[in-house]
Order: structure tokens, then C-alpha cells, then sequence
């Protein structure tokens, strides 16, 4: 699920607050984003990373629905294995920076156990009503942090935004109707919580990452997740260990290939490419698992759940399209610019992860 530099909370919005680099233009551009022949080739290889990251988090759903494993055990092994593959990179920093602050690590461990609740949510419905539509519900994410962020923050969003809600309410509706109808209903459901789990995630993280770095505040929310649902599976009588050869492999892969991974190259791509760009791309994420569920894991769609899927993904890119707006109403950025560093906000993932390995100019150079 999708999110380097360090974000700042502002008046309920989220932006990056970066340490080096080159000084932003006058238009809010860093001097990477000039237009010459490098950087071209630069954006053209991000793009394509984007998009293997992208194939990478389509293949979450479909990962989870092969392994067969109870919904806490597949989010545990997601979010140890990510924990271990950065647990390098992670002592590194400490030893740079130092320990973080127990107020910190906390808040840190707290959004770890929403992403948690959002992970197990996620992988029962996926159990129960296959992989597509609890997926589509999960990235409804956006939604939920823009209700927070005006509960919490005191955020006044505009007309489009209740527009957009309005339109994906209307289209979950549809799903979730269809879905009740063939008893499904409750997988699907467990999307919809699953999306709001992430949502506090969203809330709850962007507090932890204005005094932690980056890669601090998410292998320590890992380690809280892992945790919290090795404790979930346990109460439930769901055993983390007897799985076959080929489920641990599924597991493995979701560490290694979404968590990571996916996350490692939508990090990347917002080195080269303006979020404007990055974040409609990631709403593709659910179309391509519904693509990839129907030869693999035979499932299908019919026009209505179609037609569904289509409101809410529509309605969660005007929602995004109104915060945005709001950033650069809020910000003296005029429409149609690019804020500088913008947070994406959208798909299964945590876009934000990985900053920590690139160099003093803020592009991907390496990843440990």
C-alpha cells in the first residue's frame, strides 16, 4: 500500500521540507525540472520505474489472495519483510542522526498501528470478496485524510471536493450493493474501513515526520505494524508459521516487491516527475489488480461494478484535484503550477519512503 524529504503539516495540508538541494525557481521548480536533454531522458526513465513500481503494487491483491494466508498473517509478513530488508539502511541513520525521541518513536509506533488495521482489513476482504473491489475501496485513502484534515485541522475544502465525494460514495454504493447481492458484501466492506485505516495512517504520520527523518519514521511504523498484527493473528488463532512453500513466497514477495519496492520506485519517479502527474498514475493501481484478477485468479466484473469502480476512481481524483487546488490557494502557488515536493496522497502505498539513499540534489542516485 503507496508513500523523499522530510513532509511538514500546514494548515491540514502536506508538503515535503528538504534539507539540501538546489533553491526552487520562482515557479516553485527546482533546477532538475529544466528542460534539457538529460532531464528528459531522466523523466523518461522515472516514468518507466513508476510504471514497474506500479505492476508491483497492482500484483498486492493478487499476492495476498494466492498465499491463502488469514489477513493479519499476510499483513505481518508484508511489513516484517520490509522491516528486515531496511533494517541497514535504518542502523545507518541512527548512528548518523542519533535515537529519535520517545514522543517521536511513539507517535512513529501509533501510525504504524493504524497502517496495521488498514493492512488487515485489506487482506480479509481480499479474501473474502477476491482481490479487485476491497483494493478499489482501500484507495479511497484521499477521501478519508481530506474529512480529517477538515475535522482535525480545520482544512475548508471547496465545492469540488464534495463534488468528488459525492461521486465516490455514489459509485461504493454501487459496488457494495452488487456485492451484498452475490454475499460478498462484507469483503468489500472491509475495503471501505481499510481506507479509512489508511487514512489515520496519512493523519497520524505526517505529525511523526516533522521531527523524524524519513526512513526512521516508516521502518519504525513498520515494526509497530508487524507487531500489532503478529497480535491481532494470535488472538484470532491465526498461525504465522505451517504455510506452504509457495505461500511463504507470496508473502515474501509482498515485503520485497510492493511494500518496498513499489514504494522504493514511486519515490524515485517524485525525483524526476511533478505528484500532478504521479498521483493519477497510482489510481490505475486497483485497474490493474481487476486486470490481473481476471486471468489469474478468474474473477470478473460485471458492467454495474464497472461503471462503480469508475465513480469512485473518478470521485477520489477530484477529491485530490480540490486539495491540490486548496494547496496552492493556500500557498500563493497560482493554478496550474506545481508545488514544489507535493505529497501524493493516493494508493496503496506511502510515496514519501525513500529519500534517505539519494544525494545532496534530492534525485534517487542509489537506494540502500
Amino acid at each position: 500500500m503507496c508513500h523523499f524529504g522530510h513532509p511538514v503539516a500546514a494548515a491540514g495540508r502536506l508538503r515535503y521540507k528538504s534539507h539540501s538541494g538546489p533553491a526552487p525557481t520562482a515557479h516553485g521548480d527546482s533546477p532538475l525540472m529544466e528542460h534539457t536533454p538529460a532531464r528528459s531522458a531522466a523523466q523518461t526513465r522515472a516514468m518507466i520505474v513508476l510504471l514497474l513500481g506500479l505492476l508491483g503494487m497492482g500484483f498486492s491483491g493478487i499476492f495476498v489472495s494466492l498465499a491463502g494466508a488469514p489477513g493479519a498473517v499476510a499483513g505481518f509478513y508484508r511489513m516484517a519483510v520490509a522491516a528486515v530488508l531496511l533494517l541497514v539502511p535504518f542502523g545507518r541513520g541512527i548512528a548518523r542522526d542519533g535515537r529519535p525521541a520517545r514522543r517521536e518513536t511513539l507517535i512513529a509506533i501509533l501510525a504504524g498501528l493504524f497502517f496495521a488495521g488498514d493492512l488487515f482489513f485489506w487482506n480479509t476482504g481480499i479474501l473474502i470478496s477476491g482481490a479487485t473491489n476491497p483494493t478499489l475501496m482501500g484507495n479511497t485513502a484521499p477521501i478519508w485524510v481530506g474529512l480529517g484534515a477538515i475535522f482535525f485541522f480545520g482544512e475548508r475544502p471547496g465545492r469540488l471536493f464534495w463534488v468528488g465525494l459525492a461521486v465516490a460514495i455514489g459509485g461504493a454504493a454501487v459496488i457494495l450493493g452488487v456485492d451484498a447481492l452475490n454475499d460478498v458484501g462484507l469483503g468489500t466492506f472491509f475495503g471501505i474501513l481499510s481506507g479509512m485505516f489508511y487514512g489515520g495512517y496519512f493523519l497520524v504520520v505526517q505529525r511523526s515526520r516533522q521531527r523524524l527523518n524519513t526512513l526512521t519514521s516508516f521502518w519504525l511504523s513498520a515494526v509497530g505494524s508487524a507487531v500489532a498484527l503478529a497480535l491481532i493473528a494470535r488472538a484470532l488463532g491465526q498461525p504465522l508459521t505451517g504455510y506452504s512453500l509457495r505461500a511463504y513466497l507470496y508473502l515474501i514477495g509482498l515485503g520485497l516487491f510492493v511494500q518496498v519496492g513499489g514504494q522504493m520506485a514511486v519515490a524515485y519517479a517524485l525525483g524526476y516527475l511533478p505528484a500532478s502527474l504521479v498521483s493519477p498514475t497510482l489510481l490505475l493501481q486497483p485497474v490493474l489488480t481487476g486486470l490481473l484478477a481476471v486471468p489469474i485468479l478468474g474473477e470478473s466484473l460485471s458492467a454495474v461494478q464497472i461503471v462503480g469502480g469508475a465513480a469512485v476512481l473518478a470521485g477520489i481524483y477530484i477529491v485530490h484535484r480540490s486539495r491540490v487546488d486548496l494547496t496552492h490557494a493556500t500557498s500563493g502557488i497560482e493554478t496550474g503550477e506545481e508545488p514544489p515536493d507535493q505529497l501524493v496522497e493516493a494508493g496503496q502505498s506511502a510515496p514519501e519512503l525513500a529519500r534517505q539513499g539519494m544525494g545532496n540534489d534530492g534525485r534517487a542516485e542509489a537506494v540502500e
